[in-house]
């Protein structure tokens, strides 16, 4: 089990930028896949960035170009960098951990920060 606890959410006007922090409970060396989510009011939740145990990360094309995802196993820690917020990013952010074990692969998530953005 993993537990995650996310921080660094906030009100920022459109044009700046946040950093938010998921800390895990244990080691995340070696999970394979930790995440970075959003949902909005009335929304489904999406995927905003992931990495990989390798330190290769994805994005979504809404974020390409402004938000940076890391990990820092050494502090158990990922972050999602946010740079040049929109009002359109406004929402609640939940940093995700994708293990596989026994019976298969299991999400944990945190409770969730949240973001918003004035116009």
């Amino acid at each position: 089990q993993v537990q995650l606890a996310e921080t660094g959410g906030g009100l920022v006007q459109a044009g700046g930028s946040l950093r938010l922090s998921c800390a895990a409970s244990r080691s995340i060396f070696s999970i394979p896949a930790m995440g970075w989510y959003r949902q909005a009011p009335g929304k489904q939740r999406e995927l905003v960035a992931a990495i990989g145990s390798s330190d290769n990360p994805n994005y979504q094309d809404y974020v390409k170009g402004r938000f940076i995802i890391s990990r820092d196993n050494a502090k158990n820690t990922v972050y999602l960098q946010m740079n040049s917020l929109k009002a359109e990013d406004t929402a609640v952010y939940y940093c995700n951990a994708r293990t596989y074990g026994s019976t298969g692969w299991r999400d944990y998530w945190g409770q969730g920060t949240q973001v918003t953005v004035s116009s």
